[in-house]
């Protein structure tokens, strides 16, 4: 099966996931999100999502200098992201109790 499809529709909780433990920047977020098993999300969709989220409110960002490059723009979980995170979590968890029963029956 193609997760590509799966991964667009559950982006938004895997970033904000990631940011409830810690903050981080964009390629941070790309790193931990392929160290949890999503190894295919691509660079851009991560940046894109964080982008968005960030437009939606429910993000903060600041930046750090960095002596190694350029500065780095940090993401961290606000209250309405933290409110998000938790909303979209029931849901995850209900569409895949579901799912898990209806193939329950397949062999």
């Amino acid at each position: 099966m193609d997760t590509s499809q799966l991964l667009k529709g559950v982006l938004d909780l895997a970033v904000l996931a990631v940011l409830r433990r810690e903050d981080g920047y964009g390629y941070d977020v790309l790193r931990r999100l392929r160290q949890g098993g999503l190894e295919d999300v691509g660079d851009a969709s991560v940046y894109g999502t964080l982008r968005r989220l960030y437009n939606a409110g429910l993000l903060t960002s600041y930046v750090v200098p960095s002596e190694e490059g350029p500065h780095r723009k940090y993401y961290s979980l606000n209250e309405p992201g933290r409110d998000k995170l938790t909303e979209s979590s029931k849901t995850w968890r209900s569409f895949a109790d579901t799912m898990n029963d209806l193939l329950g029956e397949v062999a």
